[in-house]
């Protein structure tokens, strides 16, 4: 089972703050990001306050990610380069297009391993799925590499491509949207939902995160700490759902199942992929648990 990414914490990497205190919202993930959020004048300084970041911060368990500069451009190959020395293991790699845009950030990846005596496949790759032709191409993307561990969708610039507004009904993005959940799926890696931009729209927040969650997504993007919360709350498992997932670990332990085999329990049928989903169901009431969210 991989990490659960429920949150992923945009942070911009020129905000010193963030960089010290993210952790303290407890998201599971935290995207430092150096690419548009910063601007051109900033970006080596803050690559420099990211680098000693990494060196000292502990933060407490969260997934580091850091959205690097585009490889083509003249700040991205040294993004990988510092990041990585300082401790990175985790990169989004941004407007991701096609499976050659993530075998050339492989192929670096390699070198600067191999360069800083890092075990190689250490660092792991999301690929930011921006465009029409980075959405069409998902499932090659996905399976590029075995660097890549999920796969994000970024709404605004797909739109902007698309030449179509963002609406609150997302119907845009509804194709979009469903390709990437079943190539992420096929590719077994995870995927991350868009950023819901309008802070203060918190009934559009939960709905846009519970159609994320209701079509596949295993979270999604926040651009500010109030929306963690809110994303934990809805993929955090009822009490219900987990004295089932509790009654099918039992009943298949018991009939020794876990390897194949189909048993009934209450009249419903129980087999591998029922399973798995119950033990994914308790992973996220442990962390749900860990984090305060529900009463023992």
């Amino acid at each position: 089972m991989s990490n659960l990414r429920r949150t992923m914490l945009f942070c911009p990497a020129s905000n010193p703050k963030l960089l010290f205190t993210a952790m303290i919202y407890k998201p599971d993930c935290i995207l430092f990001d150096l690419e548009d959020s910063v601007a051109y004048k900033d970006k080596i300084a803050s690559r420099d306050l990211l680098v000693e970041a990494l060196k000292s911060v502990d933060y407490k368990g969260c997934e580091v990610f850091a959205r690097i500069n585009s490889l083509d451009g003249e700040f991205g190959e040294e993004d990988v380069r510092e990041l990585v020395k300082a401790g990175l293991r985790k990169i989004r790699l941004p407007m991701c297009e096609s499976k050659l845009d993530v075998r050339t950030l492989a192929e670096l990846l390699d070198e600067v391993e191999e360069k800083n005596n890092i075990e190689n496949g250490s660092v792991k790759i999301q690929c930011s799925l921006e465009t029409p032709k980075g959405v069409h191409h998902s499932l090659s993307i996905a399976t590029a590499s075995k660097r890549v561990i999920s796969i994000s969708f970024g709404a605004e610039d797909f739109t902007r491509t698309l030449g179509v507004n963002r609406t609150k009904n997302g119907v845009e993005l509804a194709y979009a949207r469903g390709l990437i959940v079943l190539n992420a799926s096929i590719a077994g890696v995870d995927a991350i939902d868009t950023v819901y931009a309008d802070i203060a729209d918190v009934e559009g927040f939960l709905a846009e995160v519970k159609n994320a969650k209701a079509i596949g997504f295993a979270g999604k993007s926040c651009v500010h700490p109030s929306q963690i919360p809110l994303v934990h709350d809805i993929y955090s498992p009822s009490e219900e759902e987990i004295e089932w997932a509790i009654k099918i670990l039992k009943a298949s332990q018991a009939a020794n199942i876990n390897e194949g085999g189909v048993i009934l329990v209450e009249g419903k049928m129980v087999d591998i992929p029922v399973i798995e989903k119950a033990k994914r169901v308790l992973k996220l009431a442990q962390v749900t648990i860990e984090n305060g969210g529900i009463d023992e």
